[in-house]
């Protein structure tokens, strides 16, 4: 079998995440140990017993989905699973960050503190209640496309995440977006769901963020990663520093191509995919991409020992 190495992004926090891992594995206590000195905070604090509603802010969210992430792959180590055993890294959105992070490109402090400011700066970017986002299911992605140009009547409205063969997610103008809902379902969609989310990502409007994240990046060491990653923009492997730092700017405002992502991974000879962190969505959306590819979830000492054995 063939190995990838997959990372999830926001939506996947929960509180407690990540606990059993550091009781279990110093080297995973030593993660959310690096993440709070990086930050200068007690993030390990917050994600074990704080509330769900701070957890779930960006600026938390995203270091936190990370550190979870990085305290697993630190597991499989102590299991003797490298992150040589995978064929590709791939990570949604911010997973993007804590794929690269796995694959040694960036350490995982300067990780922490990306992603805390790329969290800060996309919800700044747009006033809150001015974007929204709203998952498009049953129709593809050329038809969530041709909605989204209809709705937009001169505002922002594009495909932001396109997930899998049943689900588009569409960002932009609150107006815009409720409109593309409207007219998704007049299309035959099965379904058009708003998003609880306080910013429309992966769209035009995150420009601002974009800008912010080129800023910081161009202070940040980016090393060769030890295996490709599939990067979001592009839907193809990468390795080269400085191609990976211009493609994680151009990552806040482009389309997540997860489905493509993971059709590059499948014809590149990947037969199974390990979610690495907090979660199972990414499980969910490679069965709908392609039934014959196994999933396997990393997310306690228990999954991190059953990885290693099989």
């Amino acid at each position: 079998m063939t190995i990838a190495f997959v990372f999830p992004g926001q939506g996947a926090q929960t509180i407690g995440m990540g606990k059993a891992l550091a009781d279990a594995y110093p080297a995973a206590k030593a993660v959310f140990d690096e993440v709070d000195e990086a930050l200068g905070e007690s993030l390990s604090q917050l994600i074990w017993e704080g509330d769900i509603e701070t957890l779930t802010l960006t600026q938390n969210a995203q270091p936190a989905l990370m550190a979870t992430s990085m305290a697993a792959m630190r597991a499989l180590e102590a299991e003797g699973v490298t992150i040589e055993k995978a064929a590709f890294v791939a990570g949604h959105s911010l997973g993007e960050y804590s794929a690269l992070a796995a694959a040694g490109a960036i350490s995982v402090t300067d990780t922490a503190r990306l992603l805390r400011t790329r969290g800060l700066a996309m919800q700044s970017a747009v006033p809150v209640g001015e974007g929204a986002m709203a998952a498009i299911l049953g129709l593809d992605l050329d038809a969530v496309r041709a909605v989204a140009e209809e709705a937009a009547q001169g505002e922002v409205c594009q495909a932001a995440n396109d997930n899998d063969p049943t689900q588009v997610v569409v960002s932009g103008a609150k107006a815009a977006v409720e409109r593309a809902a409207v007219i998704a379902k007049e299309k035959g969609a099965k379904r058009a769901v708003m998003l609880p989310v306080s910013a429309p990502f992966h769209c035009a409007l995150m420009q601002p963020a974009a800008d912010a994240m080129a800023e910081a990046l161009a202070g940040v060491e980016i090393k060769s990663p030890a295996v490709p990653l599939i990067a979001n923009v592009r839907a193809d492997a990468v390795t080269s520093p400085d191609e990976i730092r211009q493609l994680l700017v151009e990552q806040v405002t482009g389309s997540v191509r997860w489905r493509e992502s993971v059709q590059a991974m499948a014809a590149k000879g990947v037969t199974e995919f390990w979610e690495i962190g907090a979660g199972k969505a990414l499980s969910g959306m490679i069965r709908k991409i392609d039934r014959a590819l196994a999933c396997r979830q990393v997310g306690t000492p228990e999954d991190a020992k059953a990885a290693a054995e099989a």
